[in-house]
C-alpha cells in the first residue's frame, strides 16, 4: 500500500507522491533557542524523526532540513536580562538542545541552517518581495521597516481557513507587527525591523535591523532545498501565522506549491493546556531525562497519534518527588522489550536459521513484524498500531522462550527453537528501528537505568550487591526465612533479584 500523510493544507489524508520519484525534500521548524528546551519539542522532534526514518525504511531517500532560529526578539530580550550577547546565548542554548534531542533517539538532519549565518539569503529574498510589489518599505522613529502586503498575496488563509475581511476586522497587536501607522494594512507583517537602538543587529539595504521570524524560514528552505519541496512541517501552533506566512511570501516568489504537504503535530499539555515556554508550564527535555529514560520518554509519545493532544501527566508525591506516571508506565514498556530481548540472546544461536514446524504462529508473527510496524507507520504515521506489532512480537517472543526448558530432551526442536529465538531478535531490532527504539545495546541500557535509578532512590550499587550476596549465603545455608526477609528488603528498594541455581543477578525498577 503507499504511504498516506494528513495534509493540513488539503486536510485530508492523500497518497505521498514526491516531487522527483524516490527523494524527499523535508523541512522542519527547529527550535528558538533563547530557553532551554521542553518535552513539547521533544514531542514534535521525535515525531518527525520518525517521519524520517520511516521514509528511508521505504526505501526513500531523504534530504532533512532542520533550521535553528538564533535571531529573534526573545534572544535579545533574555540575553539582555542576562547580561551576555544575543548569539552567545543562542549559541548555549543549541548546544544544550542538541544534546538534548540526541539522548531521546533524535537524528541530527542532514541540514541544519542557522539565521545568523543566512542574512544574505534572507535579505536577497526580501529584495525579491520588494521587487515584486509583495514588501514595501516603511520608514519609522526607530529605522526602515519592510513589510509584506498581505492583500498583494490572493490566496492568503489558504492553509489556516482564515478569511481575510473576519482577520482584518480583529486585527491586533496580536496579529499585526509593528506599528499600524507605518503600516498600509494592520495584517501586514514584518520582513525586516529597524535595530533602532538596539545594538544587536544586521546591515541590510535598509538600515541596521532583523528579520522577521517568517522570512527566515522560507529563505532558509528555498536556498537549502529549493523553490518546491515535499514535506514542510511543525507543531501545530505554527499553522498561523508562521505557516501561512511562509506560504505566502514563498509563493508570491516562486508560485505554487511551496511545499506539497504540511504536517503538524499535536500540543503536548500539562492540565489541559498547551505545553509552552510564553505560558511558563514547561518541563525542560534535561529535567525529564533526569527522572526518566530517553527511551521511555519516546515510547511514550509515540503511544499517542502525533496529530492528537497528548497529556503529560505531573504528580508530586507527599516526600516532595515529582513524577511523570505516564512516561513511567512507557519506561517499564521499554524494559520489557530490553528483557525480552536478553532473554532471546541468551538462548539463541545465531548461526542457525529454522523452517520448523515448531510454534508456526510465532514464527509467522516474528517473519511478519518489520513490515506490520511499516504498515502501521504507511497509515499517517500511526505509531500506537506500530507500538501494538511490538507488544504482539514481545509476547511472541516470551512464547518461543516459554517452550526452551521444556525441549531439552528432544535436540532437533531445541535446535528449531534457539534458530527461531534469533530470528526475533533480529526481527525486534528491525521492527523498532523505523520508530528509533531500543537503539542501545542492552549493557549500555542497563548501566543508564541502574545508575538513574540507585540515584533517585538514594541507593548505592555496593549495598544492593551486599545485600544480595548475603542472601545467596542465605539460600546456600538453607535459611530461607532469612533469605525471604532479605528479598522483601531489596523488593522495598525496588530492586528485582533472579535466581540462576546459586548465581543471582539483580535489576531496580522505575
Amino acid at each position: 500500500m503507499p504511504v498516506r500523510l494528513y495534509n493540513t493544507l488539503t486536510q485530508k489524508v492523500e497518497d505521498f507522491v514526491p516531487l522527483v520519484p524516490g527523494h524527499v525534500k523535508l523541512y522542519v521548524c527547529g527550535l528558538t533557542t533563547y530557553d532551554l528546551a521542553h518535552a513539547g519539542h521533544a514531542r514534535t522532534n521525535t515525531t518527525f524523526d520518525v517521519l524520517s526514518r520511516f521514509l528511508r525504511a521505504r526505501g526513500f531517500e531523504v534530504t532533512y532540513c532542520r533550521n535553528v532560529t538564533d535571531v529573534d526578539d526573545n534572544i535579545v530580550k533574555r540575553a539582555r536580562e542576562n547580561g551576555e550577547e544575543p548569539l552567545a546565548l543562542s549559541k548555549r542554548m543549541s548546544e544544550q538542545a542538541d544534546r538534548d534531542l540526541a539522548a531521546i533517539g533524535c537524528m541530527k538532519p542532514e541540514i541544519e541552517p542557522r539565521v545568523s549565518t543566512s542574512m544574505d539569503d534572507i535579505i536577497a529574498f526580501i529584495e525579491k518581495l520588494i521587487a515584486k510589489d509583495h514588501a514595501y518599505v516603511a520608514e519609522t522613529p526607530d529605522g526602515n521597516d519592510v513589510y509584506f502586503g498581505v492583500r498583494s498575496f490572493a490566496e492568503y488563509g489558504k492553509l489556516s481557513r482564515r478569511n481575510l475581511e473576519e482577520l482584518r476586522q480583529g486585527a491586533s497587536e496580536r496579529l499585526a507587527e509593528g506599528s499600524s501607522d507605518v503600516k498600509r494594512d494592520p495584517l501586514d507583517f514584518a520582513l525586516w525591523k529597524a535595530a533602532g537602538k538596539e545594538p544587536f543587529g544586521f546591515d541590510s539595504p535598509w538600515g541596521k535591523g532583523r528579520p522577521g521570524w517568517h522570512i527566515e524560514c522560507s529563505a532558509m528552505a528555498s536556498r537549502h532545498l529549493g523553490d518546491h519541496i515535499d514535506i514542510h512541517a511543525g507543531g501545530m501552533d505554527l499553522i498561523f501565522p508562521h505557516h501561512e506566512n511562509e506560504i505566502a511570501q514563498s509563493e508570491a516568489v516562486s508560485g505554487p506549491q511551496f511545499s506539497n504537504y504540511w504536517m503538524h503535530g499535536g500540543f503536548l499539555e500539562i492540565d489541559k493546556e498547551k505545553m509552552s515556554k510564553s505560558l511558563g508550564n514547561f518541563v525542560t527535555i534535561k529535567d525529564l531525562l533526569e527522572r526518566n529514560d530517553p527511551e521511555g520518554f519516546r515510547y511514550y509519545v509515540l503511544g499517542t497519534h502525533y496529530r492528537g493532544p497528548l497529556s503529560f501527566d505531573v504528580e508530586k508525591k507527599e516526600d516532595g518527588r515529582v513524577v511523570f506516571p505516564g512516561v513511567d508506565e512507557a519506561e517499564r514498556r521499554i524494559d520489557y522489550l530490553y528483557s525480552t530481548r536478553d532473554t532471546l540472546e541468551t538462548i539463541a544461536n545465531g548461526n542457525v536459521a529454522t523452517d520448523s514446524n515448531v510454534l508456526q504462529g510465532q514464527a509467522k508473527i516474528v517473519d511478519e513484524a518489520r513490515e506490520g510496524v511499516l504498515n502501521a507507520l504507511d497509515r499517517d504515521l500511526n505509531t500506537p498500531q506500530a507500538l501494538s506489532v511490538l507488544a504482539e512480537l514481545g509476547k511472541a517472543a516470551n512464547e518461543i522462550v516459554m517452550q526452551f526448558p521444556k525441549l531439552k530432551n528432544d535436540p532437533a526442536k531445541l535446535e528449531a527453537v534457539r534458530g527461531l529465538a534469533a530470528k526475533a531478535v533480529r526481527a525486534l531490532d528491525a521492527a523498532c528501528a523505523p520508530m528509533g527504539l531500543m537503539q542501545a545495546d542492552s549493557a549500555t541500557y542497563w548501566a543508564r537505568t541502574r545508575a538513574r535509578r540507585l540515584r533517585l532512590r538514594g541507593l548505592e550499587a555496593a549495598a544492593v550487591d551486599a545485600k544480595v550476596v548475603a542472601r545467596s549465603e542465605a539460600r546456600k545455608a538453607k535459611d530461607f526465612a532469612h533469605a525471604d526477609a532479605l528479598r522483601k528488603q531489596l523488593a522495598a528498594w525496588g530492586v528485582e533479584v533472579f535466581d540462576a541455581g546459586d548465581a543471582s543477578t539483580w535489576k531496580i525498577t522505575i
